[in-house]
Order: structure tokens, then C-alpha cells, then sequence
């Protein structure tokens, strides 16, 4: 797995935790949105179909897990 900086991966959080209607039931949801929205720069369409860094999803899905209660 890729070594992203502590700072990343804190902004993406707050950024997932600040999404319109964030539930803490979706989770891989919202950290894929969020790592969409930083290598696209743009939130996911309905159907969009564009790579993510897998690498960078699961960090931050491993990060958000152990920091949320």
C-alpha cells in the first residue's frame, strides 16, 4: 500500500464527514466520493465509471474506521 501524508488523509476526512447527508451506515460510500472528488476534482455522476486510487480508498477507509465512534 502507497504511503499518503497523515494531512491527506485528515482533509479527506473532514471533507467526508462535511458531505450532505454523511451516515455513518455508508461509509465506503462516502470515502470513495471523497477520493473520487480528489483525483477528478469533481464529485461522481450517477453512473460514473472513472478509476479511484484503490490504495488511497482503503487507507482512509482503514483511518476513518478507527477514528469514528
Amino acid at each position: 500500500m502507497a504511503d499518503y501524508s497523515e494531512s491527506l488523509i485528515k482533509s479527506l476526512i473532514k471533507k467526508v464527514k462535511e458531505y450532505p447527508r454523511f451516515s455513518k451506515k455508508e461509509i465506503e460510500k462516502f470515502c470513495w466520493m471523497a477520493v473520487h472528488e480528489h483525483k477528478h476534482g469533481v464529485l461522481p455522476s450517477e453512473y460514473d465509471i472513472r478509476e479511484i486510487d484503490e490504495d488511497l480508498y482503503l487507507e482512509l477507509l482503514q483511518e476513518f474506521k478507527s477514528n469514528i465512534k
